[in-house]
């Protein structure tokens, strides 16, 4: 098929299914070729259509702290005091690059929710 720029819902499921059927194309095929381009085109469509919502990074630190079964006394090593930490998840007090890239390892997050600021 000669694929153009999505423009509507059902060029939309028809360029995902298709990329779907390649995905696991070898490099260097036009299977492979076509994959690349779907993959640019369903990015776009999404751009304009879709919007994701912002991530709030206390919200993603809170979540991973019970999720992991992490209590405040836990993040004394990243953050610092006890009184540093319950400002910071109050938000009453910005996170460091230090603390952001010490919490990134600490639980496994993306270090580009550190730089949304919702």
């Amino acid at each position: 098929m000669n694929w153009k720029i999505l423009k509507t819902e059902d060029d939309y499921t028809k360029a995902s299914m298709r990329m779907m059927e390649i995905f696991d194309a070898e490099v260097g095929t036009a299977e492979n070729d076509e994959l690349e381009l779907l993959l640019i085109l369903i990015k776009d469509y999404d751009d304009k259509y879709y919007q994701l919502p912002e991530l709030n990074v206390l919200e993603i630190i809170k979540f991973k702290m019970k999720e992991s079964g992490t209590k405040a006394k836990d993040l004394e090593s990243i953050i610092g005091s006890k009184g540093h930490i319950s400002a910071i998840l109050s938000g009453n007090r910005e996170i460091t690059l230090k603390m952001a890239k010490k919490l990134k390892d600490y639980f496994n997050i993306p270090a580009e929710i550190f730089f949304n600021k919702a």
